[in-house]
């Protein structure tokens, strides 16, 4: 496509980068940015700006913070020795929406995978350990999704925790096999939730 101006191709290159974005959408994006105030502009490129140098990780479980500890880690409502391990932080997000879950998180930052070179040693699961030792955890909800990498990761965890005698549970199988935890609708992970079940019961 021929554009009639380099600064709309370069916006539109830019905006054409972003997931699901394809050049069309991006060029949509761009027009709507150029008829609009001047404060979108601004205000999406502050807040941009600001996501990427001010963003933090919680110091406990990982998930994205805006101080050292998460809303939820330093939320006195949530109980303290349930602990939800997630892959990603998104899975957080998705898990939230449910409002049926109130202990805290630990995120590991993905899933075994061997094709992909992912080890155990590359996930964090040596600080979940030190969590477990020094909380007085009670429960461990594996919240992973039903894929390969999913139940690998999963199966190597409770084989890794059992030492620590605490019960490990996992979200029932509401949740379709391959599929990713963050796409579940919002009732299906409710109920997962709600009615986890103990590892091992569902054939792993």
């Amino acid at each position: 496509m021929e554009y009639p101006s380099k600064l709309l191709e370069e916006a539109v290159l830019a905006l054409s980068r972003l997931p699901g974005i394809g050049r069309k959408s991006a060029l949509r994006l761009a027009l709507f940015l150029l008829r609009s105030d001047a404060d979108l502009s601004r205000d999406l490129s502050v807040s941009v700006g600001r996501l990427r140098s001010e963003m933090k990780y919680c110091a406990r479980c990982s998930n994205m913070s805006d101080e050292e500890l998460c809303r939820i880690c330093s939320s006195p409502a949530r109980r303290q020795g349930l602990i939800c391990v997630v892959a990603d932080f998104r899975d957080v997000m998705a898990i939230e929406q449910t409002r049926q879950f109130t202990g805290t998180y630990h995120v590991l930052g993905g899933l075994i995978s061997p094709m992909d070179g992912i080890g155990p040693e590359k996930l964090r699961i040596e600080e979940l350990e030190n969590r477990i030792l020094e909380e007085h955890v009670h429960e461990i909800l594996l919240a992973l999704s039903a894929t390969m990498e999913g139940d690998t990761t999963a199966f190597y965890l409770a084989k890794r925790l059992a030492p620590h005698q605490l019960t490990i549970s996992t979200i029932s199988r509401g949740i379709s096999i391959g599929g990713e935890l963050e796409y579940a609708d919002e009732l299906t992970l409710a109920r997962s939730i709600q009615h986890r079940v103990p590892f091992g019961s569902q054939g792993y």
